[in-house]
């Protein structure tokens, strides 16, 4: 029995029959057609017009001895709906997918229309909004329009939202990955380690998660049964241990916001997991860190709603990948119009990764210097269309 309203479906494609769910007897068809390419003489076409009988015994080999790549090449769009922030992220941690989500920073709070978030978050929310704005305004009013001002103000209020606000997503992936994925799931939810009341919300929408994808006919059992013992990429243990490294390759752990994770993690040449702070943290936006009445209240606020896990809370962070792609994260992130957060922690990264390959006098120092003058828009190999003609943005000191 589904808890909540998350909602999947189908968007039009040549496997979807009138009632909405899908044709899976057909897609297998084809993958089990797909599946004989790699030794038919004659080509796709002689495959096209062999017998049923032998297509569908190509099938079932395929599906139950673990030759699962053909089923790649059926792809299905998802119309998510009211699923929450971070069974979104979930969803993202793993690299095969696209997907277009609801922003945040455009979405006012309003539990009228949002049965998740309770009366205190409203409350917190509606006020810091109106905080955020004056200090905004005081301090950029000369760079940001009214309409600028109150999204950003929206954006950093939204920190005291819980991390299982419901969000819209069109989520792309293929048959396989979509079977691969509810195993995992069912594999969590059945983790009778995981005990603390995160770990049980998640597992709610979880749950509601595969019983819309078992009702729209998505399910195929050999592509569940998981023998490689894979599962979900986004959560890590003992992350503190992981060894610290800058080369041709890195690896570093640090300490972010759920919101922060969850704009990092779209960067999917790169991995990322995360594991829960002992102790509870929060992330503090600049533009009150000094003001320290201020800073103090938003500590309390935040932990008025530390109950409901807040996407400010900050969660211990690994991330992996090679030097060049944590470039191109430069080339998107070191920008005045990405996220504060996220700049912010691209630059310190950037910077300590420019001083481990000094250390080391590993030859890629003489490129990454090329990197640390500012924004992209200083970058030799960058091409900025849009000048924002914010000198603060370009110094990557800004504090909104």
């Amino acid at each position: 029995m589904k808890q909540a309203n998350l909602k999947i479906d189908i968007l039009p494609n040549q496997f979807l029959k009138e009632d909405g769910t899908f044709d899976k007897v057909q897609a297998l068809k084809l993958c089990g057609k797909i599946a004989g390419i790699c030794y038919d003489e004659e080509g796709f076409s002689h495959l096209e017009n062999e017998p049923l009988t032998k297509t569908l015994k190509r099938v079932d080999m395929t599906v139950n001895n673990g030759h699962h790549s053909v089923y790649d090449h059926i792809y299905i769009n998802l119309n998510i709906q009211n699923i929450p922030k971070i069974l979104a992220m979930v969803l993202n941690n793993e690299n095969q997918y696209t997907t277009s989500e609801k922003s945040g920073r455009y979405t006012r709070i309003k539990r009228k229309k949002n049965p998740y978030i309770t009366k205190q978050e409203e409350k917190l929310y509606n006020k810091w909004v109106g905080i955020f704005r004056l200090h905004i305004k005081a301090k950029y009013e000369n760079i940001y329009n009214e309409s600028k001002i109150q999204k950003l103000a929206q954006e950093n209020a939204r920190y005291l939202v819980t991390v299982f606000n419901p969000a819209q997503m069109i989520y792309t992936t293929s048959l396989r990955q979509i079977n691969y994925l509810a195993a995992w799931m069912m594999e969590y939810i059945n983790d009778k380690t995981k005990t603390t009341d995160f770990d049980k919300k998640l597992k709610n929408s979880m749950t509601d998660f595969c019983i819309e994808l078992w009702e729209k006919n998505l399910f195929v059992d050999g592509l569940m049964r998981n023998e490689k013992h894979r599962s979900i990429s986004l959560f890590g243990q003992d992350l503190k241990n992981e060894e610290q490294h800058f080369g041709s390759t890195y690896t570093c752990t640090y300490k972010g916001s759920l919101a922060y994770l969850a704009q990092a993690q779209r960067h999917r040449t790169l991995d990322y997991q995360m594991e829960m702070l002992d102790k509870k943290e929060y992330f503090i936006p600049p533009i009150i860190e000094d003001n320290k009445a201020l800073v103090q209240e938003w500590l309390r606020d935040m932990s008025l709603v530390k109950d409901v896990t807040p996407q400010g809370e900050l969660v211990r962070i690994t991330e992996k990948g090679k030097y060049e792609d944590f470039i191109l994260k430069c080339k998107e992130r070191l920008c005045t119009a990405a996220q504060l957060e996220i700049m912010q922690k691209t630059k310190t990264l950037l910077e300590n990764y420019k001083q481990e390959l000094e250390k080391n006098n590993n030859q890629l120092y003489d490129d990454i210097v090329k990197y640390t003058n500012g924004a992209r828009c200083t970058f030799p190999d960058f091409n900025c269309t849009q000048d924002c003609k914010f000198k603060e943005g370009k110094t990557l000191v800004r504090k909104i």
